[in-house]
């Protein structure tokens, strides 16, 4: 990768609709070098697909919480079933395996703290392995 690699990698990560015209304009380059360069990254894989941002609050769910997660177990298979469990989970919109004090950080999205409730009592507390459960909520989005 080079130097106007990376540029278009930044400038679609700005804003994934950004059009090749427009890049191509901003890097002094005419339209085709960038088109190609566009296909290459993603046959290569470095960009990996584009994204809407979604306004969850303008479809209801107000509530947004990090759920630090501790294992019971930590063996592959126990691993595998978790993970297999909580990306069936339509609350979840993030689920990061981390090292340190807990086993796994989700980022979990309801309409608002009953739901919430509910999705810990309900759902979270009928997975097997898990052995403590430790919320957050956020209160504003500073940089996202």
């Amino acid at each position: 990768m080079d130097k106007t690699d990376l540029r278009i990698v930044d400038m679609l990560a700005a804003n994934g609709k950004r059009s090749i015209k427009s890049m191509a304009e901003e890097l002094g380059l005419s339209t085709t070098p960038i088109f190609e360069r566009v296909k290459r990254l993603e046959r290569e894989g470095v960009i990996q697909g584009y994204r809407a941002q979604i306004d969850r609050r303008k479809l209801g769910q107000n509530l947004l919480a990090i759920c630090a997660i501790s294992l019971q177990e930590h063996r592959s298979a126990f691993i595998d079933t978790f993970e297999e469990e909580i990306v069936a989970f339509d609350e979840v919109i993030e689920c990061y395996h981390v090292a340190g004090q807990f086993d796994y950080l989700l980022k979990v999205r309801t309409k608002d703290m009953d739901a919430y409730q509910h999705f810990v009592a309900r759902k979270l507390a009928s997975l097997n392995n898990i052995a403590k459960v430790q919320s957050s909520f956020i209160m504003t989005t500073v940089k996202g």
